[in-house]
């Protein structure tokens, strides 16, 4: 059933059924306009063609238009996609890294185009990952922060990102989270007391404190006894009468 807008090709020209090497699979309800087509420009309509057509994917990687290119490349055989790191269309060089074997990844760490590195940076085998931990953009170093083996974190510690300052937190290893303390966002250091609760205890932020009051060791929920917040005085006396339960 047609859907979207009119079909036309990717320069805004009508489409020819007629010329089209593709022709034989109309009669099957594999392709037709407005339905299924890999010369259409709507995405959704190419997307459908290969769905439908994924044995001619192969035949459709050298074609002009770039949504051609990037839905063909989705079901491809990989052996063909190689060439496709090169592509002049970022969308098409993304597609291609995150179908090849991780090796090939590494070749596109330095890509102009962000598309490119966030797929790097999902495939990239985890002892590669180093190089991109310092990428100039934050999402690609999210990803990376969430992938990267615990013991490369440290190199994170100073990133500029709150989030990804809170995602190291997270991960990296207990001995590291004293690096938190002076963290200028509250809550990375709340993360941080999320762990290590006693290193929090006198935290000028209250949430951090709370945190720490939360989940501290009798140590910490003792200290926090005497916190100046209501709450947190609270907080402390009810994790402090837990311990002494569990013990």
């Amino acid at each position: 059933m047609p859907d979207g807008p009119d079909p036309v090709d990717w320069l805004g020209e009508p489409l020819d059924c007629g010329t089209c090497a593709f022709r034989a699979r109309i009669a099957s309800g594999q392709c037709n306009q407005g339905w299924a087509c890999a010369h259409d420009r709507y995405a959704k309509r190419i997307e459908r063609f290969f769905v439908l057509n994924p044995d001619l994917a192969d035949d459709c990687l050298a074609m002009p238009y770039f949504e051609t290119r990037m839905n063909a490349a989705r079901v491809a055989s990989v052996f063909r996609l190689n060439r496709l790191l090169t592509d002049e269309d970022a969308g098409v060089r993304a597609m291609a890294v995150l179908r090849l074997p991780r090796q090939n990844a590494e070749r596109k760490i330095k890509d102009p185009d962000r598309r490119v590195r966030i797929a790097v940076a999902h495939r990239l085998p985890l002892d590669q990952l180093l190089p991109m931990m310092s990428d100039e953009d934050s999402y690609v170093r999210s990803i990376v922060a969430r992938r990267a083996e615990a013991g490369m974190l440290p190199v994170m510690i100073p990133d500029d990102d709150p989030e990804i300052r809170r995602i190291v937190a997270r991960r990296i290893g207990r001995a590291w989270l004293d690096r938190f303390r002076n963290d200028p966002d509250p809550l990375v250091r709340r993360q941080a007391a999320e762990r290590r609760p006693g290193l929090f205890v006198d935290d000028p932020d209250m949430r951090v404190r709370h945190t720490a009051a939360e989940s501290g060791d009798e140590s910490a929920a003792t200290a926090l006894l005497q916190d100046p917040e209501d709450i947190i005085r609270e907080t402390a006396a009810e994790r402090l009468a837990q311990l002494r339960t569990e013990a």
